[in-house]
């Protein structure tokens, strides 16, 4: 027969479980919480998910107001139950009321609230974020002063706490999540390359994506209008950078638009067409601007064509507002085909890949992980790598893919054929 001392004490250890697992359970839901989606939910009105974003915005006090009424429930309702069982049992009572709390507490304080805020933290968040946020205002002295004495502890050992960064950024974060969901089959490597290319952009400059003077088209200007119109027919493309003179001279770009426009205003009599009327200006950029930065200038001035120069005034190549959006998108040429323009797979399972293509390229089509730190296309990564000027026929391996010197052009790698290897060598081996 339960006497009325040991009914008490039953229901004092069943409350304070109650209220160890109340402070489990907002422990766990409150630091698993989506920001992003609680950010949402605030921008909707919802004054809970405003109250956990406020205290979550101070961690240490949330977590030491947490812990500090979890530990005072744990130990108080160990020291009633060895207290009522020592009366009982006398000295064995003490061991009883260890081994009793300890399973209670573990399962029904600890683990069971966890869980459940593990597989609804949201939910959690919000349902204990009023009571939550009385007990870190009430415990807020108490939480500051042990807070003091753990800092001042750590700085006897060195130890300074002061200025601690966090150690991912919000585009590590937003990439480490994208990645996660891409594993877990929530996004598809569309959607996945898509995201991560805009993440990408304030990492690359415009040299990276540039297209490179040796594969630029241009016209030179002193040509007859009719060898123009030719070459424009002939280019597919919509600009084309004019120079006079000297290759290096650029004095305009040519919009085919614009040409076309002057020969039907002539009545398609091109000897009264003159070039320098329908040339615009051309737009120098630096090839070490960040390629976000080049973004929006191409939105501020409603462009889609510059000339890249290099630090001697030099041009080096050409970027349009496609090139950047295609970083994002993928090829929008052949948006349906997996391959990278300039590769060709063989029976092998390896790829002939001309040395121009970049690096990021085939990382993105073929889920392949090269640097491109340091390099943009594949040619200056064997030679990076290499520390030299291969031949051709010379094969090197490293960062797992065996790389063959298939054809040389001067000094410039033309043709490479690459193997991924299942072991991979971590540094360059000639053969």
């Amino acid at each position: 027969m339960i006497t009325y001392d040991a009914g008490i004490a039953l229901l004092s250890i069943l409350g304070l479980i109650i209220v160890s697992a109340f402070f489990s359970a907002s422990e766990t839901g409150l630091t698993t919480a989506s920001r992003a989606r609680l950010t949402e939910l605030e921008k909707r009105g919802s004054k809970r998910a405003s109250m956990v974003l406020k205290m979550t915005a101070l961690p240490e006090r949330l977590i030491g107001a947490l812990l500090l009424g979890n530990s005072l429930a744990n130990i108080t309702a160990s020291a009633v139950a060895t207290a009522a069982l020592v009366k009982v049992f006398n000295e064995s009572g003490a061991v009883i009321a260890s081994v009793v709390m300890t399973v209670l507490i573990l399962i029904f304080a600890e683990v069971m609230p966890k869980t459940y805020a593990i597989a609804y933290p949201d939910r959690v968040a919000a349902a204990v974020a009023p009571v939550m946020r009385i007990i870190v205002a009430v415990l807020a002295p108490i939480v500051m002063t042990v807070e003091y004495i753990v800092k001042k502890t750590l700085m006897l050992f060195g130890v300074d706490t002061s200025n601690v960064d966090g150690i991912l950024s919000a585009h590590d974060e937003l990439r480490g999540a994208i990645d996660l969901h891409h594993k877990e089959g929530t996004f598809v490597k569309k959607d996945k390359d898509m995201l991560g290319g805009i993440l990408d952009l304030k990492d690359l400059e415009v040299a990276d994506v540039m297209i490179h003077r040796t594969k630029m088209q241009t016209i030179d200007g002193s040509e007859p209008i009719q060898a123009i119109v030719q070459q424009v027919l002939k280019s597919g493309n919509t600009r084309l950078p004019v120079w006079k003179d000297d290759p290096e001279n650029f004095i305009g770009v040519l919009h085919a638009k614009n040409l076309f426009a002057a020969i039907q205003q002539s009545g398609g009599d091109l000897s009264k067409v003159k070039l320098d009327d329908v040339l615009t200006p051309p737009w120098f950029v630096p090839d070490t601007r960040p390629l976000n930065d080049q973004l929006n200038a191409f939105l501020r001035r409603k462009g889609h064509f510059a000339l890249v120069v290099d630090e001697y005034g030099e041009v080096q190549g050409l970027i349009t507002l496609e090139d950047i959006v295609e970083e994002i998108v993928g090829d929008i040429k052949d948006e349906f085909d997996a391959v990278t323009t300039g590769v060709r797979k063989q029976k092998d399972g390896s790829y002939n890949i001309e040395g121009t293509v970049p690096v990021r390229d085939l990382n993105r089509s073929f889920d392949w992980s090269l640097p491109d730190d340091e390099v943009t296309t594949i040619a200056g990564l064997v030679i990076h790598e290499a520390r030299m000027i291969p031949d051709q026929g010379q094969i090197f391996n490293f960062h797992g893919f065996r790389f063959e010197v298939l054809k040389k052009r001067k000094q410039q790698l033309a043709l490479i054929n690459v193997l991924k290897l299942e072991a991979a060598p971590h540094e360059a081996e000639q053969g």
